[in-house]
Formats: C-alpha cells, sequence, structure tokens
C-alpha cells in the first residue's frame, strides 16, 4: 500500500522539486521511503509503505529488466505468485508483485488488466513509445487522480491534495460534484470535486500519448444472475472465499482482521483461523447497551485470537473533525469515518495489514432497505395502476401503510432506492440552496427498475467506490494501514454478484447463503443478529458545545468559504442538528480546508 505521483512532460529534470513536493504531500500512505526516476519526459514518484519483499529489490518507481519500462503501483496484486509462474521468462530481480505486473505489460501490453487480479492503481510509462499507461481496479479500492497542468503536463497521483501540491495547477470547484455531495453525503467515484481535476473511475484505463488522453472500461459487472440451487451455491461460496481469505494473507508482515461481531467479519477472522492460527483480532465500541463489543468477543474466544477492544473516548469531536476531514481532500459525511479512524489508529500500533468485512452487504443482500424494496416489490400496490388509482382516493380518507406510500410516490423500486435511500437533499432542497446543477452517474449495465440484484449491482458502482473504499483508504492510509477486502476478490465478488436474489433475501431473512454456508463457524449469538452498525447518533453528537461551536463559526457566518458555493440564507433552515446539518457541516469543513480553492 503506497503513495504514488507523477509528472509527464518535456524536460522531467525540470520536475524534480514539484515530484517531491508531491510525494512528501502523501507521508502518510508511505511512511517507510520516497523515491522518484526521471526519464526525459517522464517523471514518476513513489511513498512505500513495506509489506511484500520489504527489500530494495521491492522499491519504487521499479524499472523492468530493459529500463525501459518503469512502474508506480499502489495496491496489492493478489495471487500474484501464481502469475509470476506464468511469465518465467522475464528476468526477476526480487518478489515483490510489482515486477509481475512489469513482466505481465512486456508481453501483453495493455491487454495484461484483463488478467490482473487485486486492489491497484499504477500507471507505467514506457519510453520507446513515450506512453504513459494507467489502470484502476474493478471496483474503486485504490484511488486515482490526474489533472493537466498549466504548461499542459500530465499530472496524476494517488490523492487529490498531491496534484494541488505540484502547484502545477489552480483548482476550481465542480457545481456537479457539490450537487452529488449534498444529495448523497459523497462525490460520486466518476468525478472529483474540482472540475479540472479528474478520478479514473473504477474498471477504467488510461492512457496518455503525445499529449492525448483515452480513458476507457476494461471490465463490467456480470448482468445476468445465475441459475443455481441453494446446495451447489454453499459449495461454491466457501470454497471461493477460502481461497480469496488464502490469497490475501500473503504479505512479509503479521496481517490481522478487524472484527465487529457482525455476520460479515466474523466470516472472515473465521476462514482465516483455517491458515493463520491465533490471529490478531480488533475491535471498535462505544461504551452502551448496544455495544457490539460482546459479539465480537464471542467470536475472538471462538478462535482464540488476540484480541484488541477500543473502546471510545470523550474526546473534542470537534477537534477530531479538524484533525481527519484534511485526508478525504473532497467533502465525505459517512458519520463512521471517526471510529475508522480510530480503529485504524489503534490497529497501526500492532499491525501493518488488516483484513476487513466489508462489502457484505452489498454481495448478500444485508441492508434493511433491501428488504424494504423487496415488500414493495411484492406488494399488491407495486406498478398495479388500479390499484394505485383507487389507493390515491383510499388515502383522502384513510391513512395508507408506508408501503402502500412508497409505491405511490415511487415508480420503481430503483427509482425508491436512487431517490429515498441514503439521500440527504432533494433535488428542490438542493435548489434551495443555489445549487442547479445535477449530476446521474452511468453504470456498465442497464438496470433492471424492479431487479433486486441490479440495485445491489447499482450499490457496487456507486455507493461502493464513492463511499465505503474512501473511507476505507484515506482513514486506514491516514495511519499508514493497508486494508484488505476479501469479499471483493474478483472470484468470489462475480459469483456473488450472480446469485438469484432469492439466495440472498426474502421478507424474513437477510444475507440467506451467507447465514446458510457460514453459520457453523459462528456463534448460536450471532447467528442471530442483524446488521447493527456503530451505533452512532448525530443528534447526540449535535448535543456536544464543541461542535456545535464549530458548526456557527462555519455554517453561521456569511465569510465563510462554503457560501461561495451554496447560499447562506437557506443553509440557515438545515441546520436542525439531522443528518442534512451533518452533511452541510462536513462541506464547510472542506471548504474550510482549501481557502486557496476558486
Amino acid at each position: 500500500m503506497c503513495g504514488i505521483a507523477g509528472i509527464i512532460s518535456k524536460n522531467g529534470r525540470n520536475y524534480q522539486e514539484e515530484i517531491k513536493k508531491m510525494t512528501d504531500s502523501m507521508i502518510h500512505r508511505g511512511p517507510d521511503s520516497s523515491h522518484y526516476e526521471i526519464y526525459e519526459n517522464a517523471t514518476l514518484g513513489h511513498r512505500r509503505l513495506s509489506i511484500i519483499d520489504l527489500s530494495d529489490n521491492g522499491k519504487q518507481p521499479m524499472f523492468s529488466n530493459t529500463k525501459n519500462e518503469c512502474i508506480v503501483l499502489n495496491g496489492e496484486i493478489y495471487g500474484y505468485q501464481d502469475i509470476k509462474k506464468q511469465y518465467p521468462e522475464y528476468p526477476y530481480h526480487g518478489s515483490s508483485d510489482t515486477e509481475v505486473i512489469l513482466a505481465m505489460y512486456q508481453k501483453k501490453q495493455e491487454n495484461l488488466i484483463h488478467d490482473l487480479p487485486g486492489m491497484f492503481a499504477f500507471a507505467i510509462w514506457d519510453n520507446q513509445k513515450q506512453q504513459l499507461y494507467c489502470a484502476r481496479d474493478r471496483f474503486g479500492e485504490k484511488p486515482f487522480y490526474y489533472a493537466i497542468g498549466q504548461n499542459d503536463e500530465f499530472i496524476f497521483a494517488s490523492e487529490i491534495k498531491a496534484i494541488l501540491a505540484s502547484g502545477l495547477i489552480l483548482p476550481k470547484v465542480n457545481p456537479e460534484a457539490v450537487s452529488n455531495y449534498l444529495q448523497y453525503g459523497y462525490v460520486s467515484s466518476y468525478q472529483s470535486i474540482y472540475s479540472n481535476i479528474f478520478t479514473l473511475p473504477p474498471a477504467h484505463q488510461l492512457t496518455w500519448k503525445d499529449g492525448k488522453i483515452m480513458v476507457s472500461r476494461y471490465y463490467s459487472l456480470p448482468a445476468k444472475d445465475a441459475v443455481i440451487s441453494l446446495s451447489e451455491a454453499k459449495e461454491q461460496f466457501i470454497y471461493l472465499l477460502k481461497n480469496a481469505v488464502k490469497k490475501q494473507l500473503i504479505a512479509d508482515v503479521e496481517v490481522g482482521s478487524f472484527l465487529s461481531g457482525g455476520l460479515d467479519s466474523s466470516s472472515v477472522v473465521a476462514l482465516v483461523d483455517e491458515f493463520l492460527p491465533h490471529q490478531t483480532t480488533i475491535s471498535f465500541g462505544y461504551d452502551h447497551k448496544d455495544s457490539e463489543l460482546k459479539y465480537a468477543k464471542e467470536i475472538a474466544d471462538k478462535y482464540k485470537t488476540n484480541h484488541i477492544e477500543v473502546h471510545e473516548q470523550k474526546k473534542d469531536l470537534a477537534q477530531s473533525l479538524l484533525n481527519i476531514s484534511p485526508f478525504f481532500d473532497e467533502p465525505f459525511a459517512d458519520i463512521s469515518y471517526i471510529p475508522h479512524y480510530e480503529i485504524c489508529k489503534n490497529a497501526r500500533e500492532n499491525l501493518t495489514v488488516v483484513l476487513s468485512g466489508d462489502v457484505g452487504d452489498e454481495l448478500f443482500g444485508g441492508y434493511h432497505f433491501y428488504t424494504i424494496e423487496n415488500k414493495l416489490k411484492n406488494h399488491f400496490s407495486y406498478k398495479s395502476i388500479i390499484a394505485q388509482f383507487g389507493l390515491n382516493l383510499y388515502k383522502k380518507l384513510k391513512p395508507i401503510s408506508f408501503l402502500t406510500q412508497q409505491n405511490l410516490k415511487y415508480s420503481s423500486i430503483l427509482d425508491f432506492h436512487l431517490n429515498s435511500v441514503r439521500n440527504d437533499f432533494s433535488r428542490e432542497e438542493r435548489s434551495i440552496l443555489g445549487i442547479s446543477a445535477d449530476y446521474q452517474q452511468g453504470y456498465s449495465f442497464t438496470p433492471d427498475p424492479d431487479s433486486l440484484n441490479d440495485i445491489m449491482r447499482v450499490d457496487l458502482e456507486n455507493y461502493v467506490p464513492g463511499n465505503m473504499m474512501v473511507k476505507s483508504d484515506r482513514m486506514a492510509m491516514a495511519n499508514s494501514l493497508e486494508v484488505r477486502t476479501p469479499f471483493l476478490d474478483i472470484d468470489f465478488a462475480e459469483f456473488c454478484i450472480q446469485l438469484p436474489d432469492q439466495l440472498k433475501l426474502n421478507n424474513e431473512n437477510d444475507k440467506i447463503i451467507l447465514r446458510e454456508t457460514m453459520a457453523a463457524y459462528w456463534t448460536e449469538t450471532i447467528r442471530k443478529r442483524h446488521k447493527q452498525g456503530f451505533g452512532l447518533s448525530v443528534k447526540s453528537w449535535f448535543e456536544e458545545d464543541n461542535l456545535m461551536k464549530l458548526s456557527d463559526d462555519l455554517l453561521k457566518d456569511r465569510n465563510q468559504k462554503v457560501f461561495n458555493y451554496i447560499d447562506f440564507n437557506a443553509t440557515q433552515k438545515f441546520l436542525t442538528k439531522d443528518h442534512k446539518h451533518w452533511n452541510l457541516l462536513q462541506l464547510a469543513l472542506w471548504a474550510h480546508n482549501n481557502q486557496s480553492v476558486l
């Protein structure tokens, strides 16, 4: 896990100071070392967090054996040892996964990407072609940003702050991104908060040559559901998940696991035990009756792990926000980022690599709103013109149920999902705030508006890379920690995506395939659990004086930078100590942290 940077321009040696500023700005991503290499027309930089091949043979930027190619990589290529055997003709100098990509590139050029698993963002300079080839992993686990400088330089980096540190670009705020943020609480994975700094979307590749940039998609989610029985699915499920966990345990440092006490992380810990007995597990919990710590301890005791508990500490919440929020570079409103930062911080005291149970909900159907959408779809009024006509008359006389209300309001379960679930500000509310721009993200497939599985696919292309992976990457890297996600192993994830939705949830149960396959690995208490989360309350946070003072300082002073983007008077109407208030506070924090932005 590292930070990468580069400047492609004539007279590469003229950019030594700029590349150093870029890599220095990302020291948290790679505290172990910093290097850069220079060609006549390319300068590449790297910050290293040493995990595989700790020797100098693993350092980057890494030249190929011919010195024609040079690569910078952020991430991990899982199963790279087996891939390496397919390219025995390459004269390897070390044992890193990075060198395997160089071997693949020499033989397959850009076609290597179709055979490359893992989480990654990389760039390869081909000196003979005078071409830069870049790619980002399929699910957006690792970030990649780029921009065109004032002198037509092509600039790229793992984080926006590194591009800004180059001093080669003056960023301009993107109104569409502000709109998307206000609606969902994060910036889409297809754009950045700036109109002149771009993100390479997940599952995309980029080629720069002769000043021209070509971006294309190299991977799409499987769009059709499989026909498979529960017994067959269980057999495949456990085989693929064990293989995913085994591959992600490869490292030259200790690998631990996050353990929340939920179904997903408990499953990962259980399978790690088969390959790595006496693993280290780490849990975060708030000290109240609904704390998950007791559930995590059950699993830790069952597998005799070296278990670490991180308890909520009463800190200055406002100061925590001021300290942590700059790591995002963009406004970000997920309320769990503070506890996520704390668990990563504590994990780093003992570990360099941690496995996570993230994305199980999207793959197995774990969110409560998926169950609601399933009920909406099966409700008698769903898409029934006659029933809805009658209900519109009936509701004037008597109250109607929540499900009926939603079926009258939304045209499909996809419409409900996109415009009701995880939404803060509606289009009308954004307009009141002075945001007229709108942004509609595209997908690698055409969603069936009546398909639960397609709603989960939408989340895998929208919410997962835009929110979950951003939080995971930034909070882990803020603490120089690598987090790996076994559920996003490409073989396992593709299998789960294609499972019919009745193997994932029904009106009574969620995560059916996980429960059926993994129940024997859990304790009885865990088997009965449903999704809980960190148990945070925005309302209770706003009861803290220090947070309200920060809110007042940033949102009740019309001279604050945030009011360059939203209307001051309209904002005051939304300061009601709820999620909308929190969303606006995070936007104001971002503006406060980026005073030089236009």
